[in-house]
């Protein structure tokens, strides 16, 4: 009998993707059914999340997953980027489309909590480091937007399983993410909601990785492949997702998980909120297993992507792997950005910004004309080499380990030009990674959580998965491009 498929949902800033995992002569088979484009977008003065096109799009994919899984699927599970929620009304149905993290409510709602905690106090209850973007900043401007504060909440990805007929919940890696899980005993902070003045009654429990949440119901639940559908939550975080598909010992070596943020850490068994990393921007996040993601967030592929669209918006459009390319061709370079500027962290104009910032370190700005888009591109990737280098070293001494290499996993794993500066900034080898890093992760968790049947998933099981998916998808891979040939 054929072993029953298995379904990971990545949500992405800029893309979903619905997976499908099959087995084929005990060899695994992971191909991703649907990609649906994702991006925030501006209704009057706020930044949403399209909820409806993402559900839309989730529903068309998993009918895709049905009609190709003759076997039956056995679960599904979802991850996301972190910190965004839903508001749920009475009848539990959506109250609005959710607010995008990046939207600038959270600014005022920061500077009035700062002078109730202040940063340094949160951290150190917390873990998370209390950038603006943050669940706990977002939940306090929601009263300004009319949003009842009592409304229940739900973070992102565990809405999507709220959706397919799970429990409200929240696992604990997208949990961590809020500044408003206690690190000492990995639940709600009583005193954090309580000094802010938050319901914490609005705030829905919390599960850990591995953990079943409820069966698939609704339409969906009358196709045969879901007959039989459990919802299992993963590290629902997708970097915690993706780390957990990492299947070599990371014990000596640090991660950099690259995308739309980037993220520069490695796993440590006890938290770390030291002046220190307080100063030098690092958070500590739960990891699939056990122990925590001690890394620093920076701003990465974001600013890219905005200059991109803006070029677009002037007719010259610019392909990414033709803007690799010549960026690497191009060596010149008029100074070094500093990634984690405020205002390279919003949308629109981005060009701009970038030449404001280099003008405000003391660097000549970059004219913004025809043929000088590569300029930018090199600019960007090399400013984020260096700010990797930094973040490691800084890593080096707080953690008092010595590093022996990088394991790089995310979309821009694709982009050669980086790989080679953060080589030569860092003067670490680095190891690429699945490039649908979180996607492995997912399904390495689901298939530990089987094993477990209803016990805690270990690091070890899900190593031992994610090792197995990621040696069959490379094996088949060499046999397509060896048949291309």
């Amino acid at each position: 009998m054929q072993e029953p498929a298995r379904v990971a949902i990545d949500l992405g800033a800029e893309s979903c993707r619905v997976s499908l995992l099959r087995w084929k002569s005990g060899k695994a088979s992971i191909e991703v059914v649907h990609r649906i484009p994702n991006g925030p977008v501006h209704r009057g003065q706020s930044l949403h999340w399209p909820l409806q096109s993402i559900l839309a799009g989730l529903e068309e994919g998993l009918r895709k997953a049905a009609a190709a899984a003759l076997e039956g699927i056995a679960s599904v599970a979802v991850d996301s980027w972190g910190v965004d929620y839903v508001r749920l009304a009475p009848d539990g149905k959506p109250l609005r489309d959710p607010f995008c993290y990046r939207d600038e409510r959270t600014v005022a709602s920061k500077e009035a909590a700062d002078k109730i905690i202040p940063p340094f106090e949160l951290f150190q209850i917390t873990g998370a480091y209390p950038l603006r973007l943050n669940t706990v900043y977002q939940l306090l401007a929601d009263p300004a937007a009319g949003i009842d504060a009592r409304a229940p909440w739900i973070t992102f990805p565990d809405y999507i399983l709220y959706w397919l007929g799970g429990s409200r919940t929240s696992e604990y890696t997208h949990a961590s993410h809020t500044g408003l899980v206690d690190l000492r005993t990995g639940d709600w902070s009583a005193e954090v909601f309580r000094q802010l003045e938050l319901p914490i009654e609005a705030a829905p429990a919390i599960v850990h990785a591995g953990d079943t949440v409820g069966k698939l119901t609704g339409p969906l639940a009358g196709l045969d492949a879901y007959k039989n559908t459990q919802l299992i939550v993963p590290a629902c975080h997708d970097t915690a997702s993706a780390i957990a598909g990492i299947s070599s010992d990371l014990s000596s070596a640090a991660y950099i998980s690259s995308g739309t943020w980037s993220l520069v850490g490695t796993i440590i068994p006890q938290p770390v909120t030291t002046h220190h990393a307080f100063e030098a921007g690092y958070t500590n996040l739960g990891a699939a297993t056990g122990g925590l993601l001690f890394h620093s967030l920076i701003n990465s592929m974001w600013v890219l992507k905005q200059c991109m669209d803006a070029w677009a918006e002037q007719g010259r459009p610019w392909g990414i792997e033709k803007l690799v390319e010549e960026a690497t061709a191009c060596c010149v370079t008029t100074g070094v950005l500093d990634m984690d500027a405020e205002s390279l962290l919003l949308d629109t104009g981005m060009p701009e910004r970038i030449n404001s910032e280099l003008v405000r370190e003391g660097y000549e700005p970059i004219p913004d004309v025809p043929g000088n888009e590569p300029v930018f591109a090199r600019t960007i990737f090399e400013s984020l080499a260096i700010r990797y280098a930094s973040a490691l070293a800084n890593l080096e001494k707080m953690s008092g380990r010595r590093l022996k290499g990088i394991h790089m996993i995310g979309g821009a794993t694709r982009n050669k030009l980086l790989v080679k500066l953060t080589e030569q900034r860092t003067e670490l080898p680095v190891e690429i990674g699945q490039t649908e890093g979180s996607t492995v992760g997912s399904l390495a968790v689901q298939l530990a959580a089987a094993d477990a049947q209803g016990g805690r998933i270990t690091t070890d099981a899900v190593r031992g998965w994610a090792k197995r998916l990621c040696e069959s998808t490379s094996e088949a891979s060499q046999q397509v491009s060896r048949s291309a040939s």
